[in-house]
């Protein structure tokens, strides 16, 4: 119960919906498929597999999030609304992180054995994203909305884009269930093509006045 009572309050912290515990647990669909996921886990690590599976096909159908039972979960994990959740059979998570709808944890389709991500702890990733592969997410890393992540993403880093692309945190730890903003991320590419943009636009500037110029000189012959 120490544990339920861990999540349940997780949940509290990071959605301002949530009016009581009692009501996440009766109607939060994370909980459920977390609860569902505890128990086929067990029957998984006791070679029980199929039935196993029953359960985690249940919680599917039941709850909308898909967690494969031999998939590694950690304490204080949240999945907020969570339809469309995906987690593979060789997928780890860390504590307490926070997982959107929408998210898949999956291989590429060509790994045998571990073929899954591994998110450390304290990891958000945001509705859409996709994690694909045997590769490690460190700790404290945020993956934008609808990022695509194949590579391994270091500790305190945003991953931004597809495919998605790693701008550090440098120095500063990120706390998600105080700030677990989704959208105001920065993109380095765009960026850059903005400082690009702007001195091109200080170049033809330049050429205007120059022309400009050089009209006046010929108007003064």
């Amino acid at each position: 119960m120490t544990r339920l009572g861990e999540t349940l309050a997780a949940y509290q912290a990071r959605d301002p919906a949530a009016r009581s515990k009692l009501e996440i647990f009766l109607l939060y669909p994370g909980i459920h498929a977390t609860l569902y996921h505890r128990l086929a886990h067990f029957l998984y690590c006791h070679d029980l597999k199929f039935l196993a599976r029953a359960v985690s096909q249940w919680s599917r159908f039941w709850t909308g999030i898909e967690i494969h039972p031999g998939a590694k979960i950690g304490r204080r994990f949240v999945m907020d609304h969570g339809m469309g959740i995906v987690i593979g059979e060789t997928a780890e998570v860390g504590d307490d992180c926070l997982l959107y709808h929408g998210v898949t944890l999956g291989g590429t389709g060509k790994d045998h054995g571990k073929r899954h991500p591994t998110l450390g702890n304290n990891v958000m990733v945001s509705a859409g994203a996709k994690v694909l592969g045997p590769f490690k997410v460190g700790d404290n890393a945020r993956i934008a909305a609808n990022a695509v992540v194949l590579k391994e993403i270091p500790p305190d880093a945003t991953a931004v884009g597809v495919p998605a692309r790693v701008v550090r945190i440098a120095g500063e730890k990120v706390d998600y269930a105080t700030d677990v903003d989704q959208i105001h991320v920065t993109d380095p590419v765009q960026k850059e093509l903005q400082a690009l943009s702007s001195r091109l636009e200080f170049v033809e500037m330049l050429l205007d006045e120059q022309r400009s110029d050089h009209g006046t000189d010929h108007d003064d012959e």
